[in-house]
């Protein structure tokens, strides 16, 4: 508060009138209130994010787990998939091995 007492004589010291002043200052003051952020409203800013970030975090894990467990079942799907084709393959094979 003492930028905007020291922000009042200057404007008087060069002869801005005594209310022409004082409106610039209660200006300026509501405009500071209004859209400057303090050091309090910084540090709760700083603590929502860090929840946010740390809930996120915990949700992309949880989301990591269950994409490596259906990889795991796609895995094992496709292995058994390619066996039967390879088993099919060769019984054809030798069923046409053996019909000629």
């Amino acid at each position: 508060m003492d930028h905007l007492y020291s922000l009042y004589d200057a404007l008087v010291s060069i002869h801005v009138p005594n209310d022409k002043a004082r409106a610039v200052v209660d200006a300026m003051e509501r405009d500071m209130a209004a859209t400057i952020a303090t050091k309090a409203d910084l540090q709760l800013l700083k603590q929502e994010l860090l929840a946010q970030l740390s809930a996120n975090v915990s949700e992309l894990r949880q989301e990591i787990a269950l994409v490596r467990k259906d990889l795991e079942i796609l895995s094992t799907t496709i292995t058994v998939r390619l066996g039967s084709m390879l088993m099919l393959g060769l019984g054809s094979l030798f069923a046409a091995l053996k019909l000629t």
